[in-house]
């Protein structure tokens, strides 16, 4: 039972008792039984109100929810009834999740289903549970609810960004991949594998001109090529203790996993196979590269509930791993941090030998932060002291990257919301420039 103000406010009539008392001492014999009669009234409305008994409510969402993405969920509620109820619902999601909009007004008759929608973003990956929902139906004159819970506890799995990659295929398939940053959505042009037929348009190469389609036609037809497919690409993650560094509010980890299977995606819709190797203190994961779809969902299945943790990497284990279960020329991209040179000679040890053999780049996060404040105008003695720590940590780190890039291991350096998009880019220039 939930008291509401009509309760009160009759309630309240009973001091009226009391201050007539002062005058009237008659008048105190009548204040307990006005209080009985108002709390036997507030029993009656509770006991006359809907229960909810005769109301269903189904809960419908995606398999895994996306982290850090507004997740629709839809619910579906059903008056089993013979009279019209009205009542205000409330969904118990995962008490970290930050739904729009937590409580509906209803009124359903008999019968009658409805839907009602909202959106909910967890902060975090893993399972969780929507613990129920609650109604509260109000009696006559108001004086209470009437709360029921309604068995609808149902657990969820939060997954990287799984949105990114449907709106990734979506976009793709209207060829507007660059409204996420994505320069180009088919590499047409360059390669052996034909792809289709087009109208000539100036600057074309004349060998390229398809001379029986051109007769049919009546007009110059060229031919378009695609790079050739069925080239690995392996993802190496770490999940030693810089990865836990948080930039935005969010650990560099899971802005690394977004961007990992972004290009897993892009890799398994160019055809290309995909296998993926994550270590920390060891070697924590190993699927090896193949093509298709359902590699994309286990590579996903296997990462989702990866966390880092505070161990430094044994990256020499790793590579030496990698480098015995994978012999074909691969482009491999390495997610870590390199904050000092230090840190890039002790990869260089065991990366530079592979780069001799494959395509090796090494993704790294980028703060904002720092370069906000490396650009910040100095206004007394604590800006200068962050200016001047911001550039120096810039500059370490480039330092790094040059270090790497000097033996032939690609760098890629990006802040959060750029760092998808720029990493398919790279490897649709690897294809495109048939470096593979």
């Amino acid at each position: 039972m939930v008291l509401r103000g009509p309760f009160f406010a009759l309630l309240s009539v009973g001091i009226l008792f009391a201050i007539l008392g002062a005058f009237d001492p008659g008048m105190f014999l009548l204040i307990w039984p006005y209080n009985a009669a108002v709390l036997l009234l507030a029993i009656i409305a509770y006991a006359a109100a809907p229960s909810g008994a005769n109301l269903s409510i189904e809960r419908k969402f995606d398999p895994v929810m996306s982290v850090r993405e507004n997740n629709l969920v839809r619910l579906l509620i059903t008056n089993h009834g013979r009279q019209p109820i009205s009542f205000l619902l409330r969904d118990e999601a995962p008490e970290s999740f930050l739904a729009d909009k937590r409580e509906f007004e209803v009124h359903l008759l008999p019968g009658q289903t409805t839907e009602i929608r909202y959106h909910v973003t967890p902060a975090k990956r893993g399972d969780f549970f929507f613990r129920g929902s609650f109604i509260r139906a109000k009696s006559f004159g108001g004086i209470v609810y009437r709360q029921t819970l309604i068995p609808t506890r149902q657990i969820v799995r939060v997954y990287p960004n799984v949105l990114a990659l449907r709106k990734f295929d979506l976009l793709k398939q209207r060829g507007h991949l660059k409204q996420i940053g994505v320069r180009r959505s088919r590499l047409k042009g360059i390669g052996t594998d034909f792809e289709s037929l087009r109208d000539y348009v100036p600057g074309d190469d004349y060998r390229k001109i398809e001379w029986k389609a051109t007769s049919r036609r009546g007009k110059l037809i060229v031919k378009e090529f695609e790079s050739e497919r069925n080239q690995p690409v392996i993802l190496v993650i770490d999940t030693g203790r810089l990865m836990m560094a948080d930039v935005e509010n969010t650990e560099k980890f899971d802005l690394v996993l977004d961007a990992a299977l972004l290009l897993c995606n892009a890799a398994a819709t160019a055809n290309d196979q995909v296998g993926v190797l994550v270590y920390g203190d060891r070697v924590q994961r190993w699927i090896s590269p193949k093509r298709g779809r359902t590699q994309v969902g286990l590579i996903i299945e296997a990462l989702h509930a990866l966390k880092a943790e505070p161990f430094e990497p044994d990256s020499l284990g790793a590579f030496s791993f990698l480098a015995a279960k994978w012999k074909r020329r691969g482009l491999i991209v390495v997610f870590t941090d390199l904050e000092t040179p230090e840190a890039a000679k002790q990869i260089l040890h065991v990366l530079g030998p592979l780069a001799k053999r494959h395509i090796c780049l090494v993704v790294t996060v980028s703060d904002p932060e720092v370069r906000t404040a490396s650009a910040m105008t100095i206004t007394g003695e604590r800006q200068m002291y962050e200016k001047t720590a911001a550039i120096l940590y810039q500059e370490e780190r480039v330092m790094a990257q040059l270090l790497l890039n000097q033996v032939g291991v690609r760098t890629l350096d990006a802040e959060p919301k750029e760092l998808g998009s720029a990493l398919v880019n790279y490897y649709l220039d690897v294809k495109a420039t048939a470096r593979l």
